[in-house]
């Protein structure tokens, strides 16, 4: 003869606070349970076809299906051009060595074309530079601004 024993060392003994939860959990899941089967008999169900959302050739959504004899238009593949937009030659900028200190490396031109003046460091001089040279220089964006950069003498003036 086999002898069942249940028991129950394992659980917790439920408290009063704990009791009320298990009512509660249950009396939600009875109120779901009851709207669920209220949306069946009232018969205003979703179904799938009112679901579906359709895309039109434009990427706008609608309701309505496309219509399938629309005419789309051929588009000769050859025709297509895709390329870069040619650059434009780079500016020669044309200034003057506004300050220089050669035992720091750094300096300053001004632009002859206008206000501006741009920093500049030696290791971008590809030529000796002195203060009120006249040279020709690019730009490059730097973390405090413009910067010349490719700095050439392009003519010295005198002191």
């Amino acid at each position: 003869m086999i002898l069942l024993i249940k028991i129950n060392c394992m659980a917790k003994p439920t408290t009063f606070g704990k009791k009320e939860n298990e009512k509660k959990k249950q009396a939600r899941r009875l109120e779901k349970q009851n709207r669920k089967e209220e949306r069946k008999l009232s018969g205003n169900t979703n179904s799938f076809e009112d679901m579906i959302a359709y895309v039109d050739e434009n990427g706008r959504i609608t309701s309505t299906p496309p219509e399938t004899n629309h005419k789309k238009e051929e588009i000769n593949h050859e025709e297509i051009v895709i390329s870069t937009p040619r650059q434009e030659s780079p500016e020669v900028r044309k200034g003057r060595v506004e300050y220089f200190n050669v035992s720091k490396g750094y300096g300053f031109i001004k632009d002859l074309s206008g206000t501006e003046k741009y920093f500049f460091h030696v290791s971008n001089a590809l030529s000796e530079l002195v203060e009120n040279a006249i040279v020709i220089f690019d730009l490059e964006r730097g973390k405090r601004g413009m910067n010349a950069i490719n700095i050439c003498i392009s003519e010295r003036t005198a002191d």
